[in-house]
């Protein structure tokens, strides 16, 4: 059982992360005010001192605690850490993202050295800080609160001497010559708060975050979901795991840190496209690092293969700015079709991964003094076996030659996420139109697109995508891409379920409904007992030569009247196909 503590936008994150795994865990909140949906999570409103911590984790069996908590609650930070350390319980630490302190800023770390040489100050230090800067209103400094306009908060801002006359509410703001505000982080729109006052020509006055020593730390949902399967294998039916994009990038860092530092850690920080930083595994070779891929749960080929990045010093980089020249090895596929992030014969590495590989080593060079760098760094990415490997994967078919490509667009693969899937459709329906054919025949599988290629012999093999179970997503990225005729292949099983008005036919979404099956049959004219049937298809065997095209043509029309409206302005043929491969208009 996990316990974790928030009330903040972590706290929220930590929700959306561990309901993902469909178990039971619990969400506590000091004001229980926080407006949070949960399913899976069970609430609880009210603080908690060490005593009643040490008694709710033995009552509950709690394993595994999430201190999500603002970074300046050090109370609670101090009590999660006492009772994990009093009953063995390991602590994930869900922190903030920070950016770099900047120097113009004046920086303290307590209220007490707040500056008194200020006319007027705005404090946004929160509501519970209001007696601690009752002081400097002594020395002739003229406050203004701003609070959160709620009444728990304007009742605590009275109770502790603050008139109304003092308090503004968020985001409203006041005119004063300072302002006084907690580093709160990206979440906490510290950034924001910061451009805002400097824009009104305030004087900025910042309280430190405190230090926290929590051993397991994390700053994103990633993290923090990855740290619980380390922790808690069983919480999650299924383990995520790394895009090759990001094992590219790990390798990357470890190379360069051996060359800048001549260090090898066993372990890389890597920072993901949404700003959180993850630590990496890599390991070294000669004259290269690399980084084992890890798939996780999702089924993917490419698990288990190794990463390699060499690393070369470039001091005649070609573009403007361009400091870093990334480059495809052995077993690196290359684009030959339009439709790519990049034209054909570049490298199959994608804009993803290349921004995540420039955005994690410009801060390594360019805190480097290193003069063998010159003004740039080439960088190689290769994969032994990458061109067997390819041979199993979609690349041939999308254009894709030599090798795998470098993928990823988040950085993490969720084990079989209809996030990934469906990003692989896009990628796939984009070549389609980048390849110039006059229509895109869309189908479930292999063996529903072997019998439609018949019908259509001269269409370039880029405009067969498969749709899996998402109907509906593709033909609403038909649409979007401006793909104006389009054919719909489907066998029977997903037929009835999408004429029953299921665009995403998964079992987990739909099932086969037999009194919708029936009604169907009735309408046709095809009143048979189907009472006995397991699967759709079974129904064909059941149906005389000529009733097959009058039940076909039933269910066809059916499933137009959901389909049609999402390629409102191209024209789509649905296709229906039974075993034998017939077809049916």
């Amino acid at each position: 059982m996990i316990l974790v503590f928030g009330g903040t936008t972590e706290g929220r994150k930590a929700v959306e992360v561990l309901e993902e795994a469909g178990n039971v865990f619990f969400y506590s909140t000091k004001m229980g005010e926080q407006d949070i949906t949960l399913h899976h999570g069970i609430r609880l409103d009210g603080a908690m001192d060490g005593d009643a911590m040490l008694t709710f984790c033995r009552e509950h069996g709690i394993r595994l605690m999430v201190d999500a908590a603002h970074p300046f609650a050090v109370q609670l930070h101090q009590t999660i850490a006492q009772v994990s350390e009093s009953l063995h319980i390991p602590v994930v630490r869900y922190d903030r993202i920070y950016p770099p302190r900047n120097p113009d800023i004046e920086w303290i770390d307590d209220y007490s050295q707040v500056p008194t040489d200020i006319r007027t100050l705005l404090a946004t230090t929160g509501v519970q800080s209001i007696g601690r800067l009752k002081w400097i209103e002594e020395q002739g400094v003229k406050v203004v609160y701003r609070i959160l306009n709620r009444e728990s908060s304007i009742a605590l801002a009275h109770l502790q001497g603050a008139t109304d006359n003092q308090l503004c509410f968020y985001p409203q703001t006041a005119e004063a010559d300072a302002i006084l505000m907690k580093e709160s982080g990206e979440s906490g729109g510290f950034s924001e708060k910061i451009a805002e006052a400097k824009e009104k020509g305030m004087r900025i006055i910042v309280i430190r975050r405190p230090e926290l020593s929590f051993l397991h730390c994390v700053n994103g949902p990633y993290g923090l979901r990855r740290a619980v399967e380390r922790m808690l294998p069983e919480f999650y039916p299924l383990h995520s795991g790394l895009t090759t994009g990001t094992c590219a990038t790990a390798a990357a860092v470890a190379a360069t840190i051996r060359l800048l530092k001549n260090e090898t850690p066993e372990e890389v920080p890597v920072i993901l496209p949404n700003g959180e930083t993850i630590s990496v595994a890599v390991g070294y070779g000669e004259g290269y690092a690399y980084c084992i891929k890890e798939a996780g749960d999702d089924p993917d080929v490419t698990n288990g293969i190794e990463v390699r990045v060499s690393l070369t010093p470039n001091p005649s980089p070609t573009g403007e700015g361009n400091v870093i020249t990334i480059e495809g090895g052995e077993g690196i596929g290359r684009f030959t079709l339009p439709g790519f992030d990049y034209p054909p014969g570049e490298p199959a590495i994608n804009r993803s991964p290349r921004e995540m590989i420039e955005k994690n080593l410009m801060p390594l060079l360019m805190d480097s003094k290193l003069p063998s760098i010159g003004e740039g760094l080439r960088v190689s990415i290769s994969v032994p076996q990458g061109a067997d490997i390819a041979r199993r994967t979609f690349n041939p078919r999308l254009g894709i030659e030599g090798g795998i490509s470098i993928i990823g667009v988040s950085g993490i693969v969720k084990p079989f996420s209809e996030e990934a899937f469906i990003n692989s459709i896009r990628k796939c329906m984009t070549v389609a139109k980048a390849s110039g054919a006059e229509r895109v025949v869309i189908n479930s599988g292999g063996k529903s697109e072997r019998f439609v290629k018949a019908l259509y012999p001269t269409l370039p093999q880029q405009a067969f995508v498969e749709y899996g179970n998402y109907i509906g997503e593709t033909l609403k990225m038909a649409h979007e891409l401006g793909i104006m005729k389009v054919t719909l292949g489907m066998m029977l099983g997903k037929a009835v379920k999408l004429a029953d008005g299921h665009l995403d036919t998964h079992s987990r979404k739909a099932t086969m409904d037999k009194a919708f099956i029936h009604q169907l049959l009735h309408e046709a004219n095809c009143d048979i007992d189907i009472s006995n049937i397991t699967l759709a298809r079974e129904i064909w065997d059941l149906l005389t030569e000529d009733k097959r095209q009058a039940f076909a043509s039933t269910v066809i029309r059916h499933c137009a009247e959901y389909c049609d409206p999402l390629l409102h302005e191209g024209e789509l043929t649905i296709l229906l196909i039974d075993d034998e491969g017939r077809i049916y208009k």
